[in-house]
């Protein structure tokens, strides 16, 4: 096998061509980015580095000396615009046609804005590169009055770190409670609570939402006919658009986002995807994690090589907010749990457990119990029934039941 090409450059390209190299691969390793950044991570970017706390060159995945023994042959800033299955050939915006031998299709998503309108507005922002981390903190230093869209965690994120700067913040959500697609009402309230407690103002059921920019370009926010405020700033937070294009064009099996089998496979077998962009092979959606685009694009690399490796991981993302560390472990099935069991061990530290029928662990949230999250990942591997006494009493040391 002579050609890899990789279509994208952040955390799953960056683990998959780590990976190749790792595993003894000497081919040419071609990657495709339309960004002059690559191999970085992005959770920070709504948090430490659009504080300025950390540097963007904290974000990168590895040293420069690393990228460099890659051997990568890039193509940046370019797009790929097609790809010729049957002369296995990815074309780019500028004209290369580069063929390949395996490609692996790492996208990724990008930032959804509900009106096409706002992206005309000077001082409506999202949060999805670097590029935009530096528009918006740059926006923060003279910014005071600032509405965000969206009550996901992006959304939070943000709150939470223009809130701690001091700027006065409100959150417009469409839904009737905070993150509602990924976590139980007892978390969504737990969320509202942080984050009101923290002096956000939040709008719940905001259905009808309109922007208007005025001639200070400041943006009036209107929920239906109603002027609610005049902001410095709106950040849209609106969860994310999954690049697939590339993919459905190909005529690859796609839904909502690229299908692959375990070992990372699209339906066309020379071909595979991973990260964002790809559909996790058992839980049947996306995931927007750092921890699966690396773990999935490992698996899809060595797979890519004939180690076929499946990719089985329990879903596993965090959220910093405040002074709180917000961990999630598995996926929220309503259908599947139950039993909820809260256990408080203090103002500072809880857990949410949900448990199925069998009193197996399905779903946990963990704030500031990173501890717990590392257990109940073994409860959740080895389908172990619990007690839910046994986990709400706080003088039971849950170590026990390992």
């Amino acid at each position: 096998m002579d050609r890899i090409v990789i279509v994208g450059a952040g955390q799953a390209s960056g683990w998959a061509v780590h990976t190749l190299r790792n595993q003894g691969y000497n081919g040419e390793i071609h990657v495709v980015s339309n960004e002059d950044a690559v191999f970085y991570e992005r959770p920070p970017l709504s948090k430490q580095v659009l504080s300025q706390e950390a540097s963007v060159e904290s974000l990168n995945l590895f040293s420069q000396d690393q990228v460099n023994d890659f051997s990568v042959i890039w193509h940046k800033p370019d797009y790929a615009v097609e790809i010729n299955k049957l002369n296995k050939t990815v074309h780019l915006e500028s004209g290369k046609a580069l063929s390949y031998d395996k490609l692996l299709i790492a996208t990724g998503s990008r930032a959804r804005i509900p009106v096409s309108a706002w992206s005309g507005m000077q001082n409506v922002y999202t949060m999805r590169d670097i590029q935009d981390c530096e528009k918006l903190a740059e926006k923060f230093k003279s910014a005071e009055n600032i509405a965000v869209i969206g009550g996901g965690w992006i959304g939070l994120e943000i709150a939470a770190t223009a809130r701690q700067q001091g700027k006065s913040v409100e959150i417009f959500e469409y839904g009737s409670r905070l993150c509602a697609r990924s976590v139980s009402p007892e978390v969504s309230d737990f969320l509202k609570e942080m984050h009101e407690n923290e002096g956000t103002v939040i709008h719940l059921d905001a259905t009808r939402l309109h922007l208007i920019e005025n001639s200070a370009k400041k943006i009036e926010v209107l929920n239906a006919d109603l002027k609610l405020k005049e902001f410095d700033c709106v950040v849209v937070g609106a969860g994310a658009e999954i690049a697939k294009e590339l993919a459905s064009n190909a005529d690859l099996i796609v839904k909502d986002g690229i299908v692959v089998n375990e070992f990372g496979q699209t339906s066309d077998p020379h071909i595979y995807a991973a990260g964002d962009c790809a559909i996790h092979p058992t839980l049947g959606f996306c995931i927007q994690s750092w921890a699966n685009a690396q773990n999935q694009a490992i698996s899809a690399a060595k797979s890519m090589l004939g180690e076929m490796t499946p990719y089985q991981d329990i879903p596993w993302l965090w959220s910093d907010q405040y002074q709180n560390n917000i961990q999630i472990l598995g996926t929220y099935k309503p259908e599947e749990t139950a039993h909820i069991i809260i256990r408080k061990t203090s103002d500072m530290q809880q857990s949410f457990f949900y448990l199925n029928e069998q009193k197996q662990l399905i779903n946990m949230i963990a704030v500031n119990d990173s501890k717990n999250v590392k257990l109940a990942k073994r409860w959740i591997t080895s389908e172990k029934v619990l007690n839910p006494d046994q986990l709400q009493d706080t003088d039971f040391n849950l170590m026990k039941l390992k």
